[in-house]
């Protein structure tokens, strides 16, 4: 229980560096380098504390995987830095957890065939109510109406990263190609560790290759102001370094660590549900870094949407028999 807690934290926590690190740095730069750090974490951590670091490297495997981390770490983390510099962790974080889970629900039934029960249904229909009643214009004054639809629409794409490459993908691959589901105690928590380390190389990648081609991109478009909103050449590295290194630690690095370490002696029903309040737990985060001053309007659809989010995951618990 207590890594579940830690684990919600340090994933609220890397909400808000992260919303600090875009002050000084460009939202892919950013990304870039905290998808080379977290995996060199993961991967002492994997070799320090077990005999055999590589022992779920499964070779067969590891291009889906990468695969996986290209379109959750690379291009959902990308759109992420982008929605967090327009409208903040708070509302960031509440599109991206909450949406992607019945997005998630939506692309298994087109790609896998699985039908939503209708609880999954209503949860659904809850989660977008409370996050429409959140993201309303006129709960958000603080914010421009450009500004606030753009940031809503790099959230959805952030959404789509995580309810697709981080939710269905990995389900899909570790599910068809391995026996992890199968795994208990240390071995799931170092198989964990294992799939998170290629998932967030592919990212990496991803990520490295989208900054070459918009920095050459530049090169010859010097005023170009929709590449210039994606990638910053004149980042405050100095300035940003202490944001940077929390963010990557804190979230893609012992975030990720906690939330293996959670599913150690607990059932994902009990994890799930706890994980899912992180857009709640963002909010005094947010308030305490000044990003805004929220409106109860705004907090109840919040408190809304995760209340449906827990829903769906403890029946669809329910309906796999765990």
């Amino acid at each position: 229980m207590l890594a579940a807690l830690l684990c919600t934290l340090l994933f609220s926590l890397s909400a808000v560096t992260a919303r600090r690190t875009t002050k000084y740095l460009g939202g892919t730069e950013a990304n870039f380098t905290r998808l080379i750090i977290a995996p060199l974490v993961l991967s002492a951590i994997a070799f320090l504390f077990f005999a055999d670091g590589a022992k779920h490297f499964d070779t067969g495997i590891f291009w889906l995987l990468f695969a996986s981390g290209a379109i959750g770490f690379g291009l959902g983390d990308i759109a992420l830095f982008q929605s967090l510099q327009r409208i903040g962790s708070r509302l960031t974080v509440l599109i991206v957890h909450c949406v992607s889970v019945p997005l998630a629900v939506v692309i298994e039934f087109v790609w896998l065939g699985s039908l939503p029960t209708l609880p999954q249904m209503i949860c659904a229909v809850i989660i977008l109510s409370g996050v429409t009643i959140a993201l309303a214009p006129r709960e958000n004054p603080h914010l421009d109406r450009r500004t606030l639809w753009a940031g809503i629409g790099w959230g959805l794409v952030a959404a789509f990263g995580q309810g697709f490459g981080a939710g269905v993908m990995v389900r899909f691959i570790t599910e068809t190609y391995t026996k992890f589901n199968e795994l208990s105690g240390t071995d799931a928590f170092q198989a964990g560790l294992t799939v998170a380390v290629q998932r967030q190389l592919g990212g990496m990648v991803f990520t490295g290759l989208c900054l070459f081609a918009l920095r050459r991109y530049l090169m010859s478009n010097p005023e170009s102001r929709g590449v210039r909103a994606l990638t910053n050449p004149d980042s405050d590295w100095h300035g940003g370094r202490r944001w940077l290194v929390l963010n990557a630690l804190a979230g893609p690095a012992f975030g990720v660590t906690c939330y293996q370490w959670a599913l150690l002696n607990n059932s994902t029903g009990v994890i799930l549900p706890i994980v899912a309040t992180t857009p709640l737990v963002v909010i005094p985060f947010a308030i305490y870094m000044k990003e805004e001053k929220p409106s109860w309007r705004s907090l109840a659809g919040g408190v809304l949407a995760v209340a449906g989010v827990v829903g769906m995951v403890m029946w669809s618990l329910d309906d796999a028999g765990q």
